[in-house]
């Protein structure tokens, strides 16, 4: 996973935060230390995904669309990232001298094992929400960083 997928959970993270408050991609941008440009980029992915949304005017910015309860990690991953899977099996042992063996074309066990362990990490991330991991993170953390964007 990329490092927008890390900025993009941080950042709803916040927003879950904030409550409805609106947070400008400027401001996430400087917490985080983070290209403004790509930051944008990475939050307009949320709201092209129905996970966010941008307000304009002079007390615009990015709200969650609903509530941290109901986003999972598993859904700001596909925002981000999209829904394909990770791993994309492209039959090398049909290739070469592995191909002269006789393999025949279909899943491989390579194939079916990352099948299996990317349906496992999928699975528990679609097990969490962006509320479990802001309480996991912990009030005082939630209180510095809403004191932080006062």
């Amino acid at each position: 996973m990329g490092k927008g997928v890390e900025a993009a959970l941080h950042c709803c993270v916040i927003m879950h935060w904030l409550a409805g408050r609106p947070v400008t991609s400027a401001q996430l941008a400087s917490f985080f230390g983070l290209p403004p440009a790509y930051l944008q980029k990475t939050l307009r992915a949320l709201v092209s995904d129905g996970l966010a949304e941008a307000t304009r005017g002079q007390s615009g910015g990015f709200v969650l669309r609903r509530p941290g309860e109901r986003i999972s990690l598993m859904d700001v991953v596909a925002a981000v990232e999209g829904r394909e899977p990770a791993f994309q099996c492209e039959e090398i042992r049909l290739s070469g001298r592995s191909g002269e063996l006789g393999h025949r074309p279909g899943q491989c066990a390579v194939s079916r094992a990352m099948g299996r362990a990317e349906l496992s990490y999928r699975t528990a991330l679609a097990g969490q929400s962006i509320a479990d991991v802001a309480g996991e993170a912990g009030s005082r953390a939630r209180d510095r960083t809403i004191a932080a964007f006062s």
